[in-house]
């Protein structure tokens, strides 16, 4: 991983920016100044910001509505809210209503099987705002030691969940959505663009291993410092990180960004 000494100079115009919430915007939960003056900043110049997090619909609709964000895209990809001029944020959804009914059950199941099963383990505290997954809390307001995340892990998988792990949650679900395929998907829907047709004018930052899936793809991918405790878990790897952890290392990074090639 380079530092931002290494940002390129001679880069095209970049369109916009990808992100995460979670311990890359926010910091000890909450986002401080500094990060949201950065969203700021970078929608000013004319970038498209979209958040794209394993936080639940119903925790990221005022996001949606009060950040200076084009879109948040919420529980890994398989929804977003778009914010609108007048009113309420708009719910869109990857899987249609009877899918995500028939999966929901399926996820209590799986859920109840982990709480039975594996010591220490809670739901997380946002779950009343799940639709399309469940999360598992190892960091945010409990511990659970890697043994025990990973045997999360292996019971969701056993039931054809996919399963991933960000800085707080082990987060499961039914589909094949990811944060890759949401950023594809918000794009095409508010844009009509074809992101891995502009990959090189995309920037992706994150700070976990449910990232890797942008990491692996996106040629400008920036991890925020605190990417350091799973460095060694990462098979694939930012290409950049700030010295900065969490919010600070965002705002690094957009400081970066605005300093070089203009976006269009």
């Amino acid at each position: 991983m380079l530092d931002l000494t290494h940002w390129p100079q001679d880069q095209p115009r970049w369109r916009g920016v990808f992100t995460d919430i979670d311990d890359t915007l926010t910091t000890d939960g909450v986002i401080t100044a500094d990060a949201l003056q950065a969203l700021r900043d970078l929608k000013q110049a004319g970038f498209t910001v979209i958040p794209v997090t394993g936080r639940p619909m119903g925790w990221s609709r005022e996001l949606a509505h009060s950040w200076p964000v084009d879109a948040v895209v919420a529980e890994n990809g398989a929804a977003a809210w778009i914010p609108q001029a007048h009113g309420a944020p708009k719910a869109i959804y990857q899987q249609n209503e009877a899918v995500r009914a028939a999966n929901f059950v399926r996820m209590q199941s799986v859920a109840a099987r982990i709480l039975r099963e594996v010591p220490g383990a809670v739901l997380a505290q946002d779950s009343a705002g799940r639709e399309t997954d469940i999360a598992i809390d190892h960091s945010e307001f409990t511990h659970l030691p890697p043994q025990a995340i990973d045997q999360v892990v292996r019971i969701m998988r056993s039931q054809s969940m996919v399963a991933t792990v960000s800085s707080i949650h082990i987060n499961g679900w039914f589909g094949e959505h990811h944060k890759l395929s949401g950023a594809r998907w918000i794009l095409h829907t508010l844009l009509g663009r074809v992101l891995d047709q502009e990959l090189q004018q995309w920037i992706y930052v994150g700070d976990s291993l449910n990232d890797q899936v942008m990491f692996e793809h996106f040629p400008f991918s920036v991890g925020v410092a605190n990417i350091a405790r799973f460095e060694a878990l990462l098979q694939f790897k930012p290409r950049f990180v700030t010295q900065a952890p969490r919010g600070a290392g965002f705002t690094e990074l957009a400081q970066r960004i605005l300093q070089s090639t203009p976006a269009t």
